[in-house]
């Protein structure tokens, strides 16, 4: 091995091995992120700099306060039950057709193969680096703007519903319903005979990472009060998608684009994007199952903004994962 490479292998696996929240600031454990991020995704000094920029405008983005957050597991541990201590996540085939690292192609496999893809998706919650807390607290507009500045962008809802399920199906959005509520009726009626989860056709315990528990004080918000008591991603092997897709029940919950006219469809090229739809379940789900999860369900419209506004609503267990359209 060439010397350069061999010291950025052995930088990527300190920096693999380091424990971010066992840092004491938020501020410390971004850095440990941002590390991470650079060797494992290769990102250059430009998308870093807009990627710090990003998260310094906020007070809260990370991955949770680390004064309070309990996590039920450590990257350690994650590693321990991860294939191949976590390398096993890797895919040489499908980094070929996305053009970067952890992320799977988005295709219908009765049909069609990888290599027929026009999008590909992360495999884990941002940072998209197997065995890492998942990153929450950030805003919608806040996650829009991170895809943005890898290379990648927000999904739009029927790429990640199509993710879970394991088939991507073309988009269903009856833009003619006059309104979100009316939208998501048509949506899930359509799909609620067939209705499944990532790992199969009926809702498991134990499969996904969803049975952790919130702090004490947390009565329904606020960085100071709920610990965002996440598992690494990766860590259970077992709740992924027949397309490769990890966490999506569990953990985070996750931002996603839900488009009301044809023009704001990510996957179309918009840049000016729809509302906020809130994807998944989260790290609590076992022990209290607060709605619905299945893959093609969209929930309704909780703290439901324009996708860019400003006033985009952010939590301890909502973070997000992008997508990528190829050329």
């Amino acid at each position: 091995m060439k010397p350069i490479l061999k010291a950025l292998a052995v930088t990527t696996a300190i920096l693999l091995a380091a424990p971010a929240m066992a840092q004491t600031t938020r501020e410390q454990a971004n850095e440990i992120l941002f590390r991470q991020l650079q060797a494992v995704h290769r990102l250059s000094p430009a998308q870093m700099k807009r990627l710090r920029e990003i998260f310094a405008r906020s007070a809260v983005i990370g991955q949770g306060n680390p004064a309070i957050s309990r996590h039920p597991l450590t990257p350690d541990e994650c590693r321990a039950r991860a294939p191949g201590g976590g390398k096993g996540y890797a895919n040489p085939r499908w980094e070929r057709i996305c053009g970067a690292k952890y992320m799977a192609p988005l295709y219908d496999p009765r049909t069609q193969d990888p290599e027929d893809a026009t999008a590909c998706i992360d495999q884990f919650e941002f940072p998209d680096i197997p065995c890492t807390y998942p990153v929450v607290w950030v805003k919608a507009k806040e996650a829009a703007e991170i895809c943005a500045a890898q290379g990648k962008r927000l999904c739009d809802a029927h790429e990640w519903e199509g993710a879970c399920a394991g088939a991507l199906e073309p988009p269903d959005y009856p833009f003619g319903a006059g309104s979100v509520a009316a939208m998501r009726a048509i949506h899930n009626r359509k799909y609620a005979a067939t209705k499944s989860w990532a790992y199969g056709p009926a809702y498991r315990k134990g499969v996904c990472a969803a049975n952790s528990t919130k702090s004490p004080t947390c009565n329904g918000g606020g960085y100071n009060r709920c610990g965002s008591n996440t598992y690494p991603t990766g860590s259970f092997p077992g709740c992924v998608s027949r397309l490769g897709v990890y966490d999506q029940h569990g953990n985070a919950a996750e931002h996603m684009n839900l488009p009301l006219a044809p023009d704001q469809m990510a996957s179309r090229g918009s840049r000016k994007l729809g509302v906020t739809e809130m994807k998944g379940s989260w790290f609590i789900f076992d022990r209290y199952r607060a709605h619905p999860d299945w893959c093609r369900w969209r929930a309704p419209f909780w703290h439901g903004t324009r996708v860019m506004s400003d006033a985009s609503h952010a939590n301890y267990h909502l973070g997000f994962r992008c997508c990528k359209s190829l050329d």
